[in-house]
């Protein structure tokens, strides 16, 4: 597992945000230039700057990042419309603090937590994760988070919880796109038990060594880097554990394209296109083969021993 924490960390070593954020300079650097934001200025959030390319074990090693201006001005949040570049022009209105987020179902300790509140004392991490659009576009994205499970583990389920289920803010004044009827809102995910548990399974709070940014599902998200991007909902403000399986958003909306587990599979095809290639932004073209799994097999396929994953798309 890959970890940056902030300690120890010598003045000379802080890397000035200009530089971190450009991108030119930023891969001209060597590994020793990775660096953290002021201890001093961000406390217990200061971090390390995350790598050009992820660690071995991450599945990343290889790749490239993708240009913080791609990340943050080409994604999906139908919240703030449906074209790729809304949500940077429109996602100003969200307000991402103060935030609550409601924890219920089958726990010991149910309520309605601050978020700052909630997520002190939790050691915070970099981790370089592909992101895969299941309309066949990736990324390669450094996020700053946490393990999904280290919250889970503070709420306590009960043998009955078999699922977590998420939540995106509803707020029409916020999320202006909502307005529409383009999906049924909140959008609303859901994950089993053993895969919000996995240790690559995170909650983001930032990315490229900054909090997130609204379009990108600020102030937390959840990231599921061997699942299709609409898996990793955004802005949550509910979190619930339940014995059945919840009823995500887009599968409720199209199941004959989306299903529960979202899981990247090369072999099942989109009804409308094939998902054999990708392309890697900022690319035009499908130039890379899809992995398994987004190319963590080895690391989650024990997760779906026995299952038919054609059906269980």
């Amino acid at each position: 597992m890959f970890i940056r924490k902030p300690d120890d960390i010598k003045s000379s070593e802080i890397t000035p945000k200009e530089i971190f954020l450009d991108r030119r300079k930023f891969i001209g650097q060597t590994a020793a230039f990775c660096a953290v934001t002021a201890a001093g200025t961000l406390g217990p959030w200061a971090l390390r700057a995350p790598p050009r390319h992820g660690p071995r074990g991450t599945g990343v090693q290889d790749d490239e990042l993708t240009a913080y201006e791609h990340v943050t001005g080409y994604n999906n949040f139908y919240e703030f419309g449906t074209g790729k570049k809304d949500p940077s022009r429109n996602a100003h209105t969200l307000r991402p603090r103060p935030w609550t987020v409601i924890v219920e179902g089958e726990i010991k300790k149910p309520g309605q937590y601050d978020l700052d509140d909630l997520l002190r004392g939790i050691a915070i991490e970099d981790r370089v994760y592909r992101l895969r659009c299941v309309e066949a576009w990736s990324m390669v994205i450094p996020w700053r988070g946490f393990s999904l499970s280290k919250l889970i583990s503070r709420f306590e389920p009960t043998s009955k919880a078999k699922y977590v289920e998420f939540h995106t803010l509803y707020d029409v004044e916020q999320m202006p796109g909502q307005r529409g009827r383009v999906l049924p809102w909140p959008y609303v995910e859901g994950l089993r038990m053993d895969e919000a548990m996995h240790p690559l399974a995170i909650f983001a709070t930032g990315l490229y060594g900054e909090d997130l940014p609204n379009q990108n599902g600020a102030p937390f998200r959840l990231v599921v880097p061997w699942k299709y991007g609409f898996k990793s909902i955004k802005s949550i403000v509910r979190i619930r554990f339940q014995a059945t399986q919840p009823q995500n958003t887009w599968a409720v909306v199209a199941p004959n394209e989306y299903g529960f587990y979202a899981n990247v599979n090369p072999e099942v095809d989109h009804p409308r296109w094939s998902q054999k290639r990708e392309r890697r932004l900022p690319g035009l073209f499908k130039r890379r083969k899809t992995q398994l799994f987004n190319g963590y097999a080895d690391q989650v396929g024990h997760l779906y021993a026995g299952m038919d994953l054609r059906r269980n798309f």
